[in-house]
């Protein structure tokens, strides 16, 4: 079915087109929901039940009202990896569902006391280089799955940079997709695919969850983390309002939608999976077919849980071959990087200011370079580290900054 590109919303009270738009929606989210745990060695199934139990338990929290899909958050690879290698993935597990918490709590501040506070904390100057972080702290990953075999990771990064560039319509909003089947198909070609997991795996079969031990190590290196998807998501609740037409900062409410994110992070890492977020790319088809519908949405969490339970879709998704997925993350990570820029240029962040270069040098070099504080059994590094410092330095640092020589302050 094409979907509708009309100005005007159309009608879906025929449940038929509501269950086709919703398995498209699905198929949107698909590709980047599947990769973030093939990527950290959680069963895929497992983010697919999830994500879609996740969305079901957002939208009953917001009351039904907004129309989102909460998928695998891309800013917990590189935590998830790191917190795995030093505490197991049970350990980093309790990390996750503490995440869950702290949403929670912030979903509570913004309640009592707005917005503002948050936004102080955590401003652009902090978010922007910390998100930077999230994305070239994975380069070396992507880099050493594509070289793995050249030719088909080329492929099919060039795949998912031409539907990125040139497509138009619904196509545009799958590269992830579109590009790990391009990849796949010519690794079949190439004889690089064993087919026989997908012969071996049952039709029915529960995903492979993992169940979450206690590890205080784990939840303290993974707490501030969580703040930069907090700021994202604040920007994804403006952006599905302005969509749909409707302030959802205000109704349901901001404090609603955080909590609602919160519990299915929560939720995802008492099962096992990667923790969630609203998705843009869903965002993106919501506004090019104008189906603002939440009951749409509601039915690409259903199905998403459906194909959590067929055994051989799962089986499929371990095929893929390594070239594949280090192909399209070599894009993937980098727009990640560029995001964070965006967030820069967007807040309007004066670069002549020495106190803003200041800021933003520490975080970059604290979080890629890998620096650790540990003590006894405590351990901050990477991009939870960079945080920590990026808040710290805003908070203490007076905007009493000359600008560099040779610039012009305004």
């Amino acid at each position: 079915m094409i979907l509708s590109q009309k100005t005007s919303a159309p009608n879906f009270d025929n449940p038929a087109k509501r269950i086709i738009i919703g398995i498209q929606f699905l198929f949107v989210a698909f590709g980047a929901t599947v990769l973030v745990p093939l990527l950290v060695g959680i069963d895929p199934s497992v983010a697919l039940f999830t994500a879609g139990i996740g969305t079901l338990i957002f939208h009953l929290i917001t009351k039904g009202k907004v129309p989102v899909f909460l998928g695998s958050s891309f800013a917990f690879i590189a935590p998830i990896v790191a917190a795995t290698e030093l505490y197991g993935l049970p350990g980093a597990l309790s990390g996750l569902i503490a995440v869950g918490v702290v949403y929670g709590v912030v979903s509570a501040v913004i309640k009592v006391w707005g917005l503002r506070v948050i936004e102080k904390i955590f401003p652009a100057i902090v978010v922007g280089p910390v998100i930077m972080i999230i994305g070239l702290s994975l380069a070396p990953v992507a880099v050493d799955m594509a070289k793995t075999n050249w030719i088909i990771s080329s492929v099919a990064l060039l795949t998912a940079v031409v539907i990125v560039v040139y497509s138009k319509g619904v196509i545009k909003l799958i590269p992830i997709f579109v590009g790990i089947i391009v990849g796949y198909i010519l690794s079949v070609v190439m004889g690089k695919v064993d087919f026989a997991p997908i012969q071996d795996a049952a039709w029915f079969a529960l995903p492979e969850f993992v169940r979450p031990e206690l590890n205080w190590g784990a939840v303290l290196y993974m707490l501030p983390v969580a703040f930069a998807p907090i700021i994202e998501h604040v920007g994804d609740m403006y952006a599905i309002g302005g969509v749909a037409g409707k302030k959802f900062v205000k109704d349901p409410g901001l404090h609603r939608t955080l909590l609602g994110d919160g519990v299915a992070t929560a939720f995802a890492g008492f099962f096992g999976g990667p923790p969630n977020t609203t998705y843009s790319e869903v965002t993106g088809a919501i506004a090019l077919t104008k189906v603002t519908d939440p009951r749409v949405l509601r039915i690409a969490a259903i199905t998403a849980v459906v194909f959590s339970l067929i055994g051989k879709v799962s089986a499929f998704l371990k095929t893929i071959p390594q070239a594949v997925l280090g192909g399209i993350m070599l894009l993937l990570f980098g727009m990640i990087a560029s995001i964070g820029i965006k967030t820069l240029i967007d807040a309007k962040t004066d670069f002549t200011k020495t106190r803003n270069q200041v800021i933003i040098s520490i975080i970059l070099t604290v979080g890629i370079g890998g620096a650790q504080i540990s003590y006894g059994t405590f351990s901050l590094a990477g991009i939870g580290l960079a945080s920590m410092v990026g808040v710290i330095l805003n908070l203490i640092l007076p905007d009493t900054s000359k600008p560099i020589k040779g610039s012009k302050e305004k």
